[in-house]
């Protein structure tokens, strides 16, 4: 008798190149074991082998697939995560006129003229030195042609200034746009109906920075 695995190869054989796939059916009675294609006989008993796809053509064998993914593995995967917006740019600046901080995101404002009296080039007040009678009036021919004193000058005279700004570390430009935000809901919640249109969108501005903070 020949062997099991050679009668197989000779039905595979048989069943020509171009044939995907075979069933084979294994039979035993009376301490013989037969390989046909067709079922066995009723007192025979009866086990089918389906025989595995032909090669191609050309001789290469296909790879067989791999497995398909656990459910473990598919579950643990992580989602992805969206990128982290920017820290929000702002600059720190003072006010060229009374030296009052700022924040702005804006590192370089445009100069702009302010009255001369008011940037300190008169130390005293102007009414403690121009104002009463026997007070001191300035010396030009100018000042001195009904026009006043000093303290006029001051107040109708302008010069160029511009506010100093530096820009923010990420840490203090997310202090600043909290505090801000903080601020701004406060007025939102206490606004009327036809007040809240422009509170709600510095709101969703300044959230919008927020993000970046972390």
């Amino acid at each position: 008798m020949r062997p099991a695995h050679v009668l197989l190869a000779a039905l595979a054989l048989a069943t020509g190149g171009d044939v995907v796939a075979e069933t084979v059916y294994k039979c035993q009675a009376g301490g013989q074991t037969i390989y046909q294609q067709t079922p066995c006989a009723k007192n025979q008993r009866q086990q089918a082998i389906q025989l595995q796809d032909s090669a191609p053509a050309d001789g290469r064998v296909a790879p067989m697939p791999g497995p398909p993914p656990s459910r473990e593995t598919v579950d643990e995967a992580p989602p992805p995560q969206a990128p982290m917006a920017p820290a929000p740019v702002l600059y720190g600046c003072i006010r060229a006129t009374d030296g009052k901080p700022y924040t702005s995101d804006n590192g370089h404002p445009e100069p702009y003229m302010a009255p001369l009296g008011v940037l300190g080039a008169i130390t005293p007040s102007l009414a403690d030195t121009y104002g009463s009678r026997d007070a001191a009036v300035a010396s030009a021919p100018e000042l001195n042609r009904g026009k006043g004193n000093a303290a006029a000058v001051a107040t109708s005279n302008y010069v160029w200034v511009q506010d100093q700004c530096r820009r923010l570390s990420p840490a203090e430009a997310c202090q600043a746009v909290r505090g801000d935000a903080e601020a701004n809901q406060r007025l939102l919640r206490n606004a009327f109906k036809s007040e809240r249109a422009p509170l709600e969108a510095k709101d969703a501005r300044l959230q919008a920075q927020l993000k970046g903070c972390g």
